[in-house]
């Protein structure tokens, strides 16, 4: 069995997925950040999943804070998913056009799809601390989300019929 963590990763990167911001108000401050490991897990009660480094610097604002909002990119978004993946968290933000939720959390307004979670659950799993929410509100929109394949960003949309 291989070892390697570059040719793990590429074969993860195998997998695609879709891509999201994830985003809190903890301490007065907004944070982000990009995330690709968001999953569904139960629709009753309505609680989904993603993951986050040990390491991140915004991961005390996600684990103590009550909650947070998982927002679907559209295929449209694609900037924000590098602009919430580095530099500071006042960066991240900035010109995003927001939608406070009723807890005063940030959502992207844009998004293909949105999730307002309350703090479920936090499960340690190697390297990364797996975030459970319990879906308080939602929405989407009809467009085109953006994907992550092979390290790369572009366009789910379904094959001919």
């Amino acid at each position: 069995m291989t070892q390697d963590s570059a040719e793990y990763r590429k074969a993860l990167s195998c997998f695609a997925t879709g891509v999201t911001v994830v985003t809190t108000h903890w301490q007065g401050i907004d944070w982000g950040i990009t995330c690709s490991s968001f999953a569904s897990v139960s629709l009753h009660p309505k609680l989904v999943l993603w993951s986050i480094r040990n390491e991140a610097s915004s991961l005390k604002a996600f684990t103590d804070s009550a909650g947070f909002v998982v927002s679907v990119l559209a295929h449209s978004q694609q900037a924000l998913a590098s602009q919430f993946a580095k530099g500071d968290m006042a960066q991240r933000f900035a010109d995003v056009p927001l939608v406070r939720t009723a807890q005063s959390r940030p959502r992207l307004s844009e998004a293909a799809a949105w999730f307002d979670c309350s703090l479920h659950n936090i499960v340690p799993a190697g390297d990364h601390k797996i975030i459970i929410g319990e879906v308080q509100d939602f929405g989407w929109r009809d467009t085109a989300a953006l994907g992550y394949w092979r390290s790369q960003l572009g366009e789910f949309s379904p094959l001919p019929a």
